[in-house]
């Protein structure tokens, strides 16, 4: 995932699974063709089968199989290994299911350059991010267009109209200041494939901050509620 001027690009690697099957050693020709040397372990083979299949009906060995199925669905899930980032340089405390890396990128606001530092985690095909801009002022009107800019490149990376509604962003001291929070889903990157992301925009003093997370799918709501909630500011 990467911020081109302030926007997030949603970039999962495609998973594809493959099963190979030797039909030709099922062929009727090389059935034919085998002596009794090679059709012998081959019915060793077979009753190790029915022996495996009769151990498969017992209780205990039935309990094992859930158990170890159980473990296979778990290995495929996505794990959130959630840890808590104080980011004293840009003011902030978030929650993130992995460990972050960061990444810095100068873009352009109304001719004004600007840098914007990048945090950010991976979970599954989740991407849990937060973005900070380097405002050269406290003013509200340079606040103001940067929340319109990021807004705007959010819904624009994923082929959808900006819309926004107020939230209020909670303080790491108690109290909240006034933010916004977008969903959008759409396709993003070059293959087209659907997206949802899901974001809150708020300025304070000289920082804009843009928290999200994008998913090829929508994510378990209190994976979601982590890392939103625990997303302060100082």
């Amino acid at each position: 995932m990467q911020a081109d001027n302030g926007v997030f690009s949603a970039i999962s690697t495609d998973l594809s699974f493959m099963f190979r099957v030797n039909f030709q050693s099922l062929s009727p020709a090389r059935l034919l063709r085998r002596t009794p040397a090679d059709i012998e372990p081959a019915v060793s083979v077979a009753r190790r089968r029915v022996s495996r299949s009769r151990l498969a009906n017992l209780p205990w060995s039935r309990a094992l199989y859930v158990t170890m199925s159980a473990a296979a669905l778990a290995a495929c899930s996505p794990t959130y290994d959630w840890r808590t980032i104080m980011n004293n340089d840009n003011g902030y405390t978030v929650d993130l299911p992995a460990k972050p890396s960061l990444d810095e990128r100068q873009i352009d606001i109304d001719g004004t350059p600007m840098k914007m530092d990048m945090q950010t985690a991976e979970a599954g095909d989740a991407v849990f991010a937060v973005g900070t801009v380097q405002l050269p002022n406290d003013d509200p009107n340079t606040q103001r267009a940067t929340l319109d800019f990021l807004r705007a490149g959010l819904a624009r990376n994923l082929g959808v109209a900006p819309d926004a509604r107020a939230t209020p962003i909670p303080l790491a001291a108690g109290g909240d200041v006034p933010g916004f929070e977008v969903t959008f889903s759409g396709a993003a990157g070059p293959k087209k494939e659907t997206r949802i992301m899901h974001a809150r925009l708020v300025a304070k003093g000289r920082h804009v901050y843009q928290a999200a997370v994008v998913a090829k799918k929508e994510l378990p709501p209190e994976q979601l509620d982590q890392f939103f909630q625990s997303f302060k500011l100082y």
